[in-house]
């Protein structure tokens, strides 16, 4: 068997949290700091904190905040529908093949 393939093991592992609560246990580590803990998070204390560490929140408000500020924005369907008008208000040539000359029509659609 290879000799010291586990890591050393402290039994009196001090844990420290942003809030201020201490506690200890066993880890590999000699000391552990940690964001959260039993007494600060939502869910054991029921209040509301957000941990945003990368600004998503403020991203995501200043979305919506730049969304409500426009005014009406078109969905593809919409683009579509009114280049399809266009094209179609615009003149169309056809082409008649006949028999001894071949002519070109000018449509002008309304």
């Amino acid at each position: 068997m290879k000799q010291d393939t586990h890591p050393k093991y402290y039994d009196n592992c001090k844990v420290s949290c942003v809030c201020g609560h201490t506690f200890t246990t066993g880890s590999t580590e000699p000391e552990i700091k940690v964001e959260l803990c039993s007494q600060c998070h939502p869910f054991y204390t029921g209040k509301q904190k957000l941990v945003d560490t990368a600004r998503r929140v403020e991203k995501f408000e200043a979305k919506v905040k730049a969304k409500d500020s426009k005014t009406e924005v078109k969905g593809k369907k919409v683009k579509r529908a009114v280049r399809a008008k266009v094209r179609a208000a615009k003149e169309v040539v056809v082409k008649t093949k006949d028999m001894k000359k071949i002519a070109q029509v000018k449509l002008n659609k309304k």
